[in-house]
């Protein structure tokens, strides 16, 4: 059996005594792991790197991704594809662990490896696979595809990750003082605790959650009857869930279900977490919800040449490392698309998870107003987007090859495809613009621009999601406002393009070309006021402080 020594290869700091089992779903560690696909698995990543560089009690449960999330590629047209390829890992520790967990009243056997965390500098993290000789093809297919679009595969996945890794916890002797799930994807977790230790009072001791999504619709559920023949309640009949947590309805809703279990929960920036209370707080007993602003690694994202030039205030040193990595990215622009970019160019980039409330579209919504934008030869630009839709939003497909078809023709426009760690550091460090526009609201915080300004990356960004925290007006960033809430979507989206192409015409162009001084003083005050505000070292840290190490009352529902 792995003794924690082993498991960890260091000995964890006093002041993190607390012993912490964080499971999420997805993991984006390095750009050879693929375990991940979005902004979540960016955010458990720098999580797991910073609880290293402290030396925290953490250890990462998730599951081992066979085909990873998906590969993007083109087709013959150069449209956007899924493509879905085997990823092999030797360098992934098999622990000899093979555990039982029931599913739909079968026994299911999933292996276990571990990343050691010499391996890529993170806290230790064990990965569960079903893709074994031992399993049916049904089984073996449970770990196969990160958010599978099939019902029952999902809710599979998720009694994997909270039950399995429950189990393997058990097994190894090591149920942590904390369980912490990273969305509601693990709350099986909670049931199986139920059935160890026959309370919700004894389960709330130990269970803490962070809610990422803002939206109701977001927030899975499924059919309580279903749920029950998957075993997603472990022991329990649909009664007595019911029961134990005061819940009713026909469908039983994941977040609802972590936050009537939890101790405490966070929201992922303060904006999130009044929105989270506003969502969720007219339920009985549920527990008090927080906010703990989510953050990136420094240490993976920032460029050392960069970062030494803006901590010396070499203007001179910033001008030259930032013209470099744009040729790098200018690379990927010519080997993907065909076009020869400047390095002398405003280029601004909007690149992240891929969904319609992100709005990639929405400069392109006058479209007079712009290619009036991209043919200006007095302040030219240049526009480079990036992103993952989901592989079976053929809505989120369609808006991201409309982009494509569109941008083809314009030789200052491109849209690079497999955007994936690598090439989201490539376009923060050679964009001067980072971009998002979200609808309000709908951002939970929106980490993307945090990693931007650590690497020289003026936000251009309405105010949602951690951006209040952060920004200050043609100080440390560039902000448009959002349009009245009392508005349709249809006339907020009018309204908000033309505030972002005021914002882009009227102040960033012009700055850029004829105030580069001012330009590069919000730069360097932006890379000053990300780190340590927004550095994923703070957000380890204060997980600590305000859910690991904090004791809640708790009350059995009555």
């Amino acid at each position: 059996m792995l003794t924690k020594q082993e498991i960890f290869g260091y000995e964890p700091d006093p002041k993190y005594a607390t012993s912490v089992a964080y499971f999420s779903m997805e993991f984006a560690i390095d750009q050879a792991l693929k375990t991940y696909s979005g902004g979540l698995g960016f955010l458990a990543g720098s999580h797991l790197r910073s609880a290293y560089e402290l030396k925290q009690n953490l250890m990462g449960i998730g599951m081992l991704w066979k085909y990873g999330y998906y590969e993007q590629v083109r087709d013959e047209e150069a449209l956007m594809k899924p493509d879905f390829v085997q990823k092999d890992y030797s360098y992934l520790q098999d622990t000899g662990i093979v555990l039982t967990v029931p599913i739909h009243d079968t026994p299911v056997r999933v292996k276990v490896y571990l990343l050691k965390p010499e391996t890529f500098k993170s806290a230790p993290l064990f990965l569960l696979s079903t893709d074994i000789p031992e399993n049916d093809i049904l089984s073996r297919s449970i770990t196969h595809h990160l958010y599978d679009p099939n019902e029952s595969t999902r809710i599979a996945q998720s009694i994997v990750l909270g039950i399995g890794g429950a189990i393997l916890l058990d097994h190894l002797n090591l149920a942590p003082d904390v369980y912490h799930m990273n969305e509601g994807h693990a709350v099986p977790l909670n049931f199986y605790l139920y059935a160890k230790h026959k309370s919700v009072e004894e389960v709330k001791k130990r269970v803490v959650f962070t809610t990422h999504t803002p939206e109701m619709a977001g927030n899975e559920s499924h059919d309580y009857e279903l749920l029950k023949k998957m075993s997603f309640f472990y022991h329990l009949q649909v009664h007595e869930v019911k029961y134990i947590l005061g819940m009713d309805g026909v469908e039983f809703n994941y977040t609802l279900g972590a936050l009537k279990f939890a101790r405490m929960a966070n929201g992922v920036s303060e904006m999130h977490g009044e929105v989270s209370r506003q969502m969720w707080g007219s339920n009985h007993n549920i527990c008090e919800i927080t906010s703990i602003t989510n953050a990136q690694n420094k240490t993976y994202w920032k460029d050392a040449i960069l970062d030494d030039a803006i901590m010396a205030d070499d203007d001179a040193g910033i001008i030259s490392r930032k013209k470099q990595m744009k040729k790098a990215l200018f690379k990927i622009v010519l080997d993907q698309c065909g076009k020869i970019f400047d390095e002398n160019v405003l280029t601004i980039v909007w690149a992240r998870r891929f969904a319609g409330y992100k709005r990639a579209d929405l400069m392109m919504q006058d479209w007079e107003r712009f290619m009036r934008l991209v043919n200006n030869t007095e302040f030219p630009v240049q526009v480079i987007w990036a992103g993952k839709p989901y592989p079976k939003d053929q809505e989120a497909i369609g808006l991201f090859n409309h982009i494509i078809s569109r941008a083809r023709p314009i030789v200052n426009c491109a849209v690079l495809t497999g955007y994936e760690l690598e090439l989201s550091r490539v376009m923060k460090a050679g964009s001067d613009v980072w971009l998002n526009n979200p609808r309000m609201y709908r951002e939970a915080s929106g980490t993307s621009g945090m990693s931007a300004a650590i690497v020289g990356s003026i936000n251009l960004s309405i105010p949602d999601g951690w951006v209040p925290e952060f920004a200050r007006d043609k100080v440390n960033c560039f902000l448009f406002p959002p349009a009245s809430d009392a508005l349709s979507v249809d006339e907020k989206d009018q309204l908000e393009n033309v505030k972002l192409m005021d914002t882009l015409e009227q102040i960033v162009l012009p700055m850029y070309y004829n105030d580069h001084t001012t330009w590069l003083k919000i730069l360097k005050q932006a890379a000053k006021d990300v780190v340590p505000a927004f550095e994923a070292g703070r957000m380890a840290d204060e997980y600590y402080h305000k859910l690991y190490n904090v004791l809640v009352p708790t009350s059995i529902p009555s």
